[in-house]
């Protein structure tokens, strides 16, 4: 079984207006309220490859209720911490000329009994599991180096782990060396402390990363497609064009690609295009935590992986 953990989950609010404009008032053609948080968007996918997922973090209110009726209704497994403050939301407005406006809600409060609480119960959801994920940015009330915690705690049950953040929640992660780490380019900068002008300065990045434990370094270049660090050699993974209609939930497609093809133990190049090919179609969907398995498909045979040795 996979594991995602979101830790800041929200409920989105999408309101679609045509011919909007600010100062105005409006009445939307169409609603809609899904569950989001990358976390839950891993979750989703995984879900479509119909592999065995849960999904654990934090849920408050009538946002948390209405969010875990959703998962429920999906048939997507959970177990979350229920706490006092209410789940917070993202309210979207989107246009008919392809602007988008998001407002989000601060991060509910978390008191001590219900982060430790949430600790008890991922020491044990991670005995019934082989693959964790771990996505996201974390909130202002939970310590900044709980990824690092998990990870070791993981570690400790000879667990898989992957971890997708930015800041000093990555830096703290990369102490307790995951497996995977996915940072985009500029998050890569931000942890290394320069400008990278080409794929040598990055693949020396995550080579010095790998120096200090963690064992695959995945670096996701947009539309240029990703570079991979792994053992010894680096892969450039070159993606076809598309028509990109929303990127955001991209990242959270190329984990549960990762953590997918890891558990049906994929060779590593055919990993790579996978991985790779969920992102892509993810960009080519409205709503995030949504792929076209043709598409997905389709992309991967288009991919081209370069392979080398690193000195």
């Amino acid at each position: 079984m996979i594991l995602s953990i979101d830790l800041n989950p929200s409920l989105d609010r999408r309101y679609f207006i045509q011919n909007f404009e600010i100062g105005k008032s409006y009445t939307a053609y169409d609603t809609q309220y899904i569950p989001g948080g990358w976390g839950l968007d891993i979750a989703k996918i995984i879900k479509s490859f119909n592999e065995p997922i849960k999904v654990t973090g934090f849920l408050g209110g009538r946002n948390g209720e209405y969010v875990l009726e959703i998962l429920n209704n999906m048939n997507i497994n959970s177990e979350f911490v229920f706490i006092e403050e209410e789940t917070r939301t993202n309210t979207k407005i989107l246009t008919d000329y392809g602007i988008e406006t998001e407002i989000s809600e601060r991060s509910p409060h978390l008191s001590n009994d219900e982060v430790v609480e949430f600790y008890e119960l991922y020491r044990e959801l991670i005995k019934e599991t082989k693959i964790i994920c771990a996505s996201g940015k974390i909130s202002r009330e939970l310590p900044t180096d709980i990824y690092k915690d998990l990870i070791l705690m993981a570690k400790e049950e000879d667990k898989t782990f992957l971890l997708d953040t930015s800041g000093e929640a990555l830096r703290y992660g990369i102490h307790a060396a995951p497996f995977l780490i996915k940072p985009n380019r500029d998050e890569l900068e931000e942890y290394m402390g320069f400008i990278m002008t080409n794929e040598r300065d990055i693949i020396k990045s995550c080579t010095y990363i790998i120096e200090n434990g963690v064992k695959m370094v995945v670096v996701s270049l947009g539309k240029a497609g990703a570079i991979v660090v792994y053992d010894g050699y680096s892969y450039k993974i070159n993606v076809p064009s598309i028509k990109e209609v929303n990127s955001n939930g991209a990242g959270s497609a190329m984990m549960a690609g990762f953590a997918i093809s890891m558990l049906r133990q994929y060779d590593f190049e055919y990993m790579l295009k996978i991985a790779a090919a969920c992102g892509v179609a993810s960009a080519m969907e409205m709503d995030t935590g949504v792929i076209d398995m043709g598409n997905m498909k389709s992309i991967a045979s288009e991919i081209e992986i370069e392979k080398k040795l690193i000195f």
